[in-house]
């Protein structure tokens, strides 16, 4: 059984419609904890800390007794936007999402996606965890943004879905149209990259 360490709906839909066996918990983890230049290194950190959060609360689900689940797979994701080599989360506001969109315009940014799975096993009757295998990596699409015309940026940005999205877009909704190319992981875009994930499973024997 996989344990979705977020409570984020497009990584929810992401597992959903592939078929995917698994629960979503979230780890309310405060990411100002984690501290990191790098912006791949945090996406990556950020995943971890996420995914060992869920690990340090199994113990309070009997998962033994709900699931009869004697291992899982825990699975931590965070994504940070990358443009012109800064970090750019969600847009302060509304002016602050269209003036980061006049920039996008025509340009290309960095999606990076950092993945924790852990491989872990309940002993016997207790709830001891023995944490088999430990897998991290983080995924980078680079995204091409189309030539936008200010009103498209006005309209999009009245729709408030670039207030609520890291970068200030998301694929899957209204921003899609915006995006013309992608090199790399098309899922990773989205939170998720489900090749990754497919192959770490089937390496265990585990069939995603």
């Amino acid at each position: 059984m996989l344990i979705l360490a977020s409570t984020s709906i497009s990584r929810k839909n992401l597992l959903k419609n592939s078929d995917i066996n698994f629960i979503q918990l979230s780890s309310f983890f405060d990411e100002s904890l984690v501290v990191e230049k790098n912006i791949k290194d945090l996406a990556l950190k950020l995943s971890f800390s996420k995914a060992e959060v869920i690990k340090n609360k199994i113990k309070e689900i009997n998962l033994r007794e709900k699931l009869q689940l004697t291992s899982f797979e825990i699975l931590g994701c965070d994504s940070i936007f990358e443009f012109k080599g800064k970090a750019l989360g969600k847009p302060i506001d509304k002016e602050d999402a269209y003036q980061r969109w006049l920039e996008m315009s025509s340009n290309y940014g960095f999606l990076h996606t950092g993945h924790t799975l852990l491989f872990c096993e309940l002993i016997n009757e207790s709830k001891s965890i023995i944490l088999k295998k430990e897998v991290k990596k983080t995924i980078s699409s680079k995204i091409f943004f189309a030539n936008l015309q200010n009103k498209e940026i006005s309209k999009y940005i009245d729709t408030l879905e670039p207030l609520n999205c890291a970068g200030g877009f998301a694929l899957e909704g209204k921003g899609g149209k915006f995006i013309e190319k992608i090199d790399g992981c098309f899922s990773n875009v989205m939170g998720l990259s489900l090749p990754w994930l497919r192959k770490e499973l089937l390496e265990e024997g585990i069939m995603a």
